[in-house]
């Protein structure tokens, strides 16, 4: 059976280079503490988060550069759009974050943003290391043999 989609769940985000930069080891959802005009904001579809990072600062998580278009119907109660926002983890969550990043190489990298079920902004989070020039060149060429397979199969049946 499938399964049907809710209206309230919606992709706000992705960070595509994330899969491609890096090797992720784990991920996990995180809550963020957003302003009423940055919803809003995120409700019309004005984000980016290609070109921020998460990070672990006086025991709290927090996201870096994310940038969240402003409101224009807010005027003087709007936002500044590329504020640090706070990630909200549980206890147990943060001290393994905490841990991974304290290891070498590794690095918190945000890959979608998006709305849940209830309607409540959610950034899902990756640990990860990562990749050099060597493994970005055998990622593309699997990914090119994958397709090119894919059109030979479809070609024969």
């Amino acid at each position: 059976m499938a399964k049907l989609s809710d209206p309230n769940s919606k992709l706000i985000a992705e960070n595509r280079r994330a899969r491609f930069d890096y090797f992720i080891e784990s991920d996990l959802e995180a809550g963020i503490m957003l302003y009423g005009s940055e919803v809003k904001s995120l409700r019309q579809g004005g984000s980016n988060i290609g070109e921020s990072y998460a990070s672990v600062e006086g025991g709290e998580l927090w996201l870096i550069n994310g940038y969240i278009a402003p409101y224009l119907q807010a005027k003087t109660f709007g936002h500044e759009e590329r504020r640090r926002r706070k990630l909200l983890v549980s206890k147990k969550e943060m001290s393994r974050l905490w841990n991974a990043v304290g290891r070498e190489g590794m690095t918190l990298v945000p890959m979608k943003m998006y709305f849940n079920d209830r309607g409540i902004v959610k950034v899902k989070i990756g640990v990860a290391k990562g990749k050099k020039m060597a493994d970005k060149r055998e990622t593309s060429a699997k990914r090119d043999w994958d397709r090119q397979k894919a059109r030979l199969l479809r070609e024969k049946g």
